[in-house]
């Protein structure tokens, strides 16, 4: 597990950043910080307090928000930070001799510095700022998989990925004749590692997995799975969008290459994000934009360029966003994912146990493992119907193939209603769903 920071230390003025006692400091703060809030119980109604958003009626009725696999709402925190940054500190950064340049530019690379404490990264220069992880995606696909990946090599999926971990490989398998490797999974919607095993060779190159199943919700093994592409050579990328509000992660324990995340699914803006990457893989490649920021010097003849992460940050970046992502992980850290954890496990649990009980209703990925999404159909009902009825209960879930329709389809399915819960939801709106439903189903 990452160790979570929850900001300066009083009276270290003087000491370096990166000096042994500054950082020994703050690993025992960070462990009692730790300990402290493990003993906490979860106050989910102190939480929802910090959620404008969540204080309004939809159809005269109290919002329910249980649209989070799609996008998650913003703390209060989060919101003024966006307007404090553009009422006092809005600049374009770098290489500015003013004042409000500066502050711009620390604002921005403080967020970087918060990004990889929240993964576990060794090293600033290891986030690459994009705008979510569809471009994330896009970025390591184009960059490492045009320049490495040659005709015959293999790209391995799963069947649970989201068309953003799917499209961008079979662009590039298109481009360089690589073949594209998929795994299978059981009914229950987990991974068959034996599988898996099998599709593992000599000419496998890339292997791309979603870390939690934005269709299904089920948790994949992703430090196994590494772990046995490790044994091949291959590099692995990590798509957390679905799991970087929900699970722990440090990528140095995870050993992935590449791990990439959305920032609006963790509570912070949209249109930012960021890719993690080891130094050494970043290095190799090649930059996938050009423009300013990320060159060194520019002639007619000839471009050299910057090395990570501004090699592959060109044209003004998003500063803001990137501030407000910052602020966002530092909200999530002060609540504690384990304890966040926790608190939503529970909650699934009830959800489950009730939504089970409703007859003709049938809950679609059943594994073990897995985050707070409940896919599910209703005899005799259309996917869209239900979700149209229950908006006018105000209760807000997504309905469709939730760009994973290889997943669904395993099932014999096009789409599904899919409520999926945060840190925020409480039980009492599980039974509003539930109630919902059942009314929908006896109409």
């Amino acid at each position: 597990m990452n160790a979570i920071r929850t900001g300066h230390v009083a009276g270290t003025t003087g000491l370096c950043e990166d000096d042994p006692g500054l950082l020994e400091i703050r690993r025992r703060l960070s462990v009692r910080g730790d300990s402290e809030r493990a003993s906490r119980p979860f106050d989910v109604a102190q939480v929802r307090k910090d959620f404008p958003i969540l204080q309004q009626q939809i159809h005269g009725r109290p919002l329910v928000w249980l649209d989070n696999a799609a996008t998650t709402q913003k703390p209060r925190s989060v919101i003024s930070a966006l307007s404090r940054f553009y009422e006092h500190d809005n600049s374009n950064i770098h290489r500015g001799a003013h004042t409000l340049a500066a502050r711009a530019t620390d604002a921005y690379e403080g967020a970087r510095k918060k990004v990889q404490e929240f993964v576990g990264a060794s090293s600033p220069d290891e986030i690459i700022f994009v705008r979510g992880t569809t471009e994330a995606i896009n970025l390591v696909a184009h960059s490492f998989g045009r320049k490495f990946l040659q005709h015959g090599d293999e790209i391995i999926l799963s069947v649970l990925e989201h068309h953003a971990n799917i499209v961008p490989w079979q662009m590039i398998a298109q481009e360089s004749g690589a073949v594209i490797r998929v795994i299978p999974v059981n009914d229950d919607g987990e991974i068959l590692l034996g599988e898996y095993q099998r599709l593992l060779g000599p000419r496998t190159r890339v292997v791309a997995l979603t870390q939690a199943s934005n269709s299904l919700g089920t948790i994949l093994p992703v430090g196994e799975m590494t772990q046995m592409a490790r044994r091949f050579g291959a590099r692995v990328l990590i798509d957390g969008a679905q799991s970087i509000a929900h699970i722990p992660v440090n990528v140095q324990q995870l050993d992935c290459d590449f791990f990439v995340f959305s920032g609006h699914k963790i509570f912070g803006p949209t249109g930012i994000g960021a890719v993690f990457g080891k130094k050494e893989v970043l290095e190799s490649m090649p930059p996938w934009q050009g423009g300013g920021n990320m060159i060194r010097d520019v002639t007619f003849e000839e471009t050299t360029y910057h090395g990570p992460p501004a090699r592959f940050e060109a044209g003004t970046p998003n500063v803001a966003d990137a501030v407000g992502l910052g602020v966002a992980l530092d909200y999530v850290s002060r609540l504690g994912l384990p304890q966040i954890a926790k608190y939503e496990h529970e909650l699934l649990h009830y959800a489950t146990e009730q939504l089970s009980r409703i007859e003709g209703l049938r809950l679609v990925g059943t594994a073990k493992e897995k985050v707070g999404v409940l896919s599910f159909v209703l005899d005799g009902h259309s996917t869209e119907d239900v979700g149209r009825r229950l908006d006018r209960e105000g209760i807000a879930v997504r309905t469709g193939h939730h760009c994973a329709q290889p997943s669904l389809r395993r099932f014999g399915l096009e789409s599904t209603v899919r409520p999926s819960l945060s840190l925020y939801n409480t039980r009492e709106e599980i039974d509003r769903l539930t109630e919902a439903i059942r009314r929908i189903r006896r109409r």
